[in-house]
């Protein structure tokens, strides 16, 4: 099949994604006056600089919550759901690379942003690029929008949202092939409850990250380490501080990680009467499931419910767990509530809801879904169906958007963990999928 894209576009594409990885734009909160942090915005309006020299209209908010890029001005609006802000780069020491230097080895780019999201965002800019030097005549126009808050509350698309239109239709290359048609709920709590003076901890950065470290120095420093030993979980020390280990995943995929935070509390528990670390030892568990609270939720369009204890903080004011939550999207969201904060009041916690996102789901026979299954089968020789996700992409925030791609399934995941990278090749077929699928869309 005919591609559009060529060895320029691709080496465009991968100075580009190096460019902007080297962009450190991890949220601080109203750093120099900024929604979300300095180095956001710096990335933002470098993006949409780029994108003006690729020669694209571009907006930016005026308070730098979003941008966007656009070509035409036909009515009907093929949208790509993009984001520049990046997760924290966890453990430095764990990482062979400077995760915000995108350096190219082996054949892979590695670097923070590189395969979550930066890197699929300029595969998808300069597929587009690659069609506008074919000289492809769009019958609808083309809108890149960057948001700057997908890692935390999602602000900079309820911005968007509340002051641009919305697509015809869309996608956002944030995910996997061959297709996300449905999204769980993302729900995002913390339970609550009083301070201790016996016991001080400080776990957890993301709310959607499994906790791959745990921190502990106290007075029940020698007890935690024989239990440790005892259990079999992997750990270290140094002076008197124990890090016990973990894995991370994303929240999504809870249920495979190792969650540190839950370790360390199955350590502690039988040497304090602290009902907290009782409730994550005891009750939260390493299911990464939740089924000592809800039992088993599960729906044929979208999998199991995944739960994620993702930070806890005790001192002598209070006591928080984070939680990340994703809802199978035919699970009735309030009853799972009700069942959470009854559970939790026995253990002295309160429920506070943090975040939340509706699921998505787009049919399997609609237009859209078979279009871009379409060209990525035959592009691909892959017959595998559209899928569901525990993901949460920017395709949730307008209807007829779905998720598509840049991940293959056979590519190690690898977002969100320290070494995350791309593997070049995938990205130059990322790039000729995109670009086939964005000429159909448009014709």
């Amino acid at each position: 099949m005919e591609t559009y894209i060529t060895k320029s576009h691709q080496e465009a594409c991968v100075k580009a994604i190096k460019d902007i990885v080297s962009f450190p734009s991890v949220r601080q909160e109203g750093e120099n006056g900024t929604p979300f942090g300095q180095a956001i915005l710096d990335v933002l309006k470098h993006t949409l600089a780029l994108c003006e020299e690729l020669g694209f209209h571009t907006v930016i908010d005026p308070e730098g919550y979003y941008g966007y890029a656009e070509l035409g001005d036909q009515k009907d609006m093929l949208a790509i759901l993009c984001h520049l802000d990046v997760v924290p780069e966890g453990d430095r020491s764990l990482w062979h690379t400077d995760p915000f230097e995108c350096i190219e080895k082996d054949g892979h780019l590695y670097g923070r942003g590189t395969q979550d999201d930066k890197g699929p965002t300029m595969m998808a800019l300069y597929a587009v690029k690659a069609l506008m030097d074919a000289g492809v005549t769009f019958n609808k126009r083309i809108r890149f929008i960057f948001g700057t808050d997908e890692e935390t509350l999602w602000r900079c698309m309820d911005r968007y949202n509340e002051r641009e239109e919305q697509a015809t239709f869309g996608f956002a290359p944030d995910s996997k092939f061959p297709l996300i048609y449905a999204e769980k709920g993302l729900l995002q709590a913390k339970l609550t409850g009083s301070g201790s003076d016996a016991l001080s901890l400080e776990v957890g950065n993301a709310y959607n990250v499994v906790p791959a470290r745990a921190n502990y120095s106290g007075n029940l420093f020698q007890e935690v380490k024989s239990e440790l030993d005892k259990l079999g979980f992997e750990y270290v020390t140094n002076d008197d501080q124990l890090t016990v280990y973990g894995l991370a995943q994303h929240a999504k995929d809870a249920p495979h990680g190792i969650n540190a935070l839950v370790r360390l509390a199955k350590a502690l528990f039988p040497y304090t009467d602290n009902q907290t670390i009782d409730f994550l030892a005891n009750v939260v568990d390493e299911d990464g499931k939740g089924l000592n609270i809800f039992g088993n939720i599960e729906d044929e369009p979208s999998g199991i419910l995944s739960f994620n204890a993702a930070g806890l903080t005790i001192n002598k004011e209070k006591t928080e767990i984070r939680l990340d939550i994703r809802i199978p999207v035919l699970a009735d969201k309030e009853e799972l509530v009700a069942t959470l904060s009854k559970k939790a009041k026995t253990y002295g916690l309160t429920y506070e809801e943090f975040d939340y996102l509706a699921p998505l789901y787009v049919p399997i026979d609609s237009e859209l879904v078979t279009t871009l299954m379409s060209v990525y089968q035959q592009k691909t020789g892959d017959t595998s169906p559209a899928i569901s996700s525990g993901g949460a992409t920017f395709a949730r925030t307008m209807p007829n958007c779905v998720a598509f791609g840049a991940m293959f399934p056979d590519s190690i995941q690898t977002e969100h963990q320290e070494n995350e990278n791309i593997v070049l090749e995938d990205a130059y077929r990322a790039m000729d999928i995109y670009a086939e699928a964005i000429y159909r869309l448009t014709r």
